[in-house]
């Protein structure tokens, strides 16, 4: 008795064809899903994106630290934006002189 020798080449094409078929409706079903009726031009590039995700990072370690500092100070702080990396400053009360 011989063994067909297309018997396991023919298997793999028959899996990769499923392979294939399954990936193509899951593609199609992605895009016709709720997200591909907006075009790509609309849609925020990747440095757009990092920005977005940098802005959130920064603003949620300037509201940590400006936490941090009134729950542990006395003083007032307020949180700015700095070139220098400092995300809250202490604010000095004006103090009005004395006529």
């Amino acid at each position: 008795m011989a063994a067909n020798p297309a018997g396991p080449a023919g298997f793999q094409n028959k899996t990769r064809v499923a392979i294939l078929v399954e990936l193509d409706k899951e593609k199609r079903r992605l895009m016709s899903g709720p997200g591909a009726s907006v075009p790509l031009s609309a849609r925020p590039s990747l440095k757009e994106a990092r920005d977005s995700a940098e802005q959130q990072h920064i603003a949620a370690q300037q509201k940590a630290a400006l936490q941090h500092a009134h729950g542990h100070s006395s003083g007032f702080f307020i949180t700015q934006d700095s070139a220098f990396g400092n995300l809250i400053l202490p604010v000095l009360p004006r103090l009005e002189p004395d006529l």
